[in-house]
C-alpha cells in the first residue's frame, strides 16, 4: 500500500527546517583538511525554512537561516530530517542582495 500523501501545517511561532549536508570532511581557509572526526562544539548551520506557523513574522518558506542545530528537535518525514524550533531560535537569514543590516550576504 503506498503512503498517504499529508501536509504538515506548523503551529504558532515554530519553523521546520530543513539542515544543509554537512561534508565529511572541512577544509580551513589556509587549506588544512580537518577530519569529520573533529567536532567543533558550538557550531552553528545553515539550513531551509520548509514550513512556518501563523505566528512566526520574519521567515518565510524557502529562506536560508542560521541556527544551532544541536538545541533542536528533529523529526523524519518520507526518510529526510527536518528541525522543528521556535523562530526566536534562529540567529540570521541570508538574502541574496544587502536589503539591510550588515551588508554581508551569501
Amino acid at each position: 500500500m503506498p503512503d498517504a500523501k499529508f501536509e504538515i501545517q506548523m503551529l504558532h511561532d515554530r519553523v521546520m527546517v530543513r539542515v544543509a549536508p554537512v561534508d565529511e570532511e572541512r577544509r580551513s581557509s589556509a587549506g588544512i583538511v580537518i577530519p569529520a572526526t573533529v567536532k567543533m562544539t558550538n557550531r552553528l548551520a545553515w539550513g531551509e525554512v520548509c514550513g512556518v506557523g501563523g505566528s512566526v513574522r520574519t521567515v518565510k518558506v524557502g529562506n536560508k537561516v542560521l541556527f544551532h542545530p544541536d538545541d533542536q528537535f528533529e523529526v523524519e518525514v518520507r526518510n529526510e530530517i527536518y528541525l522543528v524550533m521556535r523562530e526566536r531560535d534562529l540567529h540570521a537569514i541570508a538574502s541574496e542582495g544587502p536589503e539591510h543590516g550588515t551588508g554581508l550576504y551569501l
